[in-house]
């Protein structure tokens, strides 16, 4: 059975939010029409706390997009994003979310950042996506959304490591690019065993 993950399709990644990724929105009108086709859609929502760690406004010797050594490893500092109950941390308002059965909120624990929907950054952590999915029957994953270097590439790596057969849908996503970030991405995917679909495709198999 087939799922759609649709990730973090949020105003503070679109353009003009806080961390906005170059093109975010242009993704929406596919990611609508994907969404209609599919039986089961999901989404994550990035949902931080103010003052959260990963915040480069919570180390004032540092600058956003420096890079520190916390516990659980490398930290990149952000801008101040997706801060909860701000219009920021909302979902983009041209995204038709009627589809959704399930919301991943991720990085709400202070002290510990999370890109991947299945796990936060200390890789030990799990969001409880896996049990949801098994537990439903499903074992394809079709994945959108933002960004594809980091919080894409991060979930559709860990979800083939938890065994599921992962998609990820070339032009239903759009990356940051930070320093070659994102052609690192798409080979780390690849040597994961992450497939690339157009949505057209992605509809053609899953729908079929």
């Amino acid at each position: 059975m087939d799922a759609l993950l649709i990730v973090d399709l949020q105003n503070d990644f679109c353009p003009g939010g806080a961390l906005a990724v170059p093109e975010g929105d242009a993704i929406i009108p596919v990611v609508n029409e994907l969404a209609e086709q599919f039986d089961h859609v999901l989404q994550t929502q990035d949902w931080h706390p103010e003052g959260h760690q990963s915040f480069a406004s919570s180390h004032p010797d540092h600058e956003p997009y420096d890079v520190i050594e916390v516990d659980y490893g490398e930290q990149v500092l952000w801008p101040d994003h997706c801060v909860q109950g701000t219009e920021g941390a909302n979902f983009h308002p041209e995204l038709d979310t009627t589809h959704s059965e399930l919301v991943i909120r991720k990085g709400f624990r202070p002290e510990i950042d999370s890109y991947s929907a299945f796990y936060e950054n200390d890789g030990e952590t799990p969001t409880g996506l896996a049990g949801y999915l098994r537990d439903r029957g499903i074992d394809t994953l079709y994945l959108c959304g933002l960004a594809t270097d980091f919080c894409v590439k991060w979930s559709a790596v860990d979800g083939r490591q938890e065994g599921f057969d992962v998609y990820v849908i070339e032009n239903a996503t759009r990356g940051i690019d930070q320093d070659g970030s994102l052609s690192q991405a798409w080979a780390e995917m690849n040597d994961a065993g992450v497939q690339v679909v157009s949505s057209e495709a992605a509809l053609d198999l899953a729908v079929a």
